[in-house]
């Protein structure tokens, strides 16, 4: 395993964030998912599409794989870092989509898309805005990084292109628990991980303040407690904000042909 693994460990330059390799893999790799997403929202039908996210979920999942396995033997030199432990906002859909299909009931499955649609959509976007995470000085790494929140926002427009999710603000309303329940799981593996290493799942760490540009510099400010509640509090109203554009593109044609029919 070990000497696969050092075969595929290319080494490269990590570019720089918005370097002509940033901006053109942005342009190319964002027109390709949205494209990509409009296109399976048409010609899937919706029963069949938590089938297609659940082979998502395989794609990210082995991908992940490889990452652990990589880090751990190649760059770690088979000790673990509990850093790149996959629970952060952005893992959450690899677990997602493997457990959609067998989620009983349309609730508990659009809650999930919901959930998808806003958060893990924001993820997306914001990891590949500031890409400085996903720079490694080894191609395969790189490529996952960058890969993986392309894939993030594949899933996340699919689900939005295609009606999955609930628009409405209940619908973002039901999100919130899910949320916290994963911001609670953080936590724990913050707290018990500690001994073994720096993990900052979410980054919420009560040790260390945030990784996060603008939010490291609030939780230094104000403490890593205040830091942590101001980065939670942002991520909710940008998932909130991802909701109110596609609420606005759903519901407005509805609103206009009934007011047509009233008329």
């Amino acid at each position: 395993m070990r000497d696969f693994l050092e075969k595929t460990a290319w080494p490269m330059n990590p570019p720089l964030p918005y370097s002509l390799f940033h901006i053109l893999f942005l342009a190319v790799g964002l027109s390709l998912a949205v494209l990509l997403a409009y296109i399976t929202s048409k010609r899937i039908q919706k029963k069949h599409l938590p089938r297609l996210l659940f082979v998502c979920g395989l794609v990210l999942a082995g991908t992940e794989v490889y990452k652990q396995l990589f880090l751990y033997y190649v760059v770690n030199e088979q000790s673990y870092n509990w850093w790149y432990f996959p629970f952060q906002l952005c893992s959450l859909p690899m677990y997602f989509c493997l457990v959609l299909p067998f989620v009983p009931g349309k609730k508990g499955q659009t809650i999930l898309c919901t959930f998808m649609q806003d958060f893990n959509l924001l993820g997306g976007v914001m990891a590949l805005a500031e890409p400085s995470g996903l720079f490694h000085p080894y191609w395969l790494l790189t490529l996952h990084g960058l890969i993986w929140h392309l894939l993030l926002v594949y899933i996340g427009l699919v689900i939005a292109f295609s009606q999955l999710s609930d628009v409405t603000i209940k619908g973002f309303v039901k999100t919130i628990p899910l949320f916290l329940l994963c911001c609670f799981i953080a936590s724990i593996i913050n707290r018990t991980a500690k001994p073994l290493g720096q993990a900052d799942m979410f980054y919420i760490s009560p040790y260390y303040p945030s990784a996060q540009i603008v939010f490291h510099e609030i939780a230094v400010a104000l403490g890593i407690g205040m830091g942590n509640l101001v980065y939670l509090l942002a991520t909710c109203f940008g998932g909130f904000v991802f909701h109110c554009i596609f609420n606005r593109i759903h519901l407005r044609p509805v609103t206009h042909k009934k007011a047509n029919d009233f008329c």
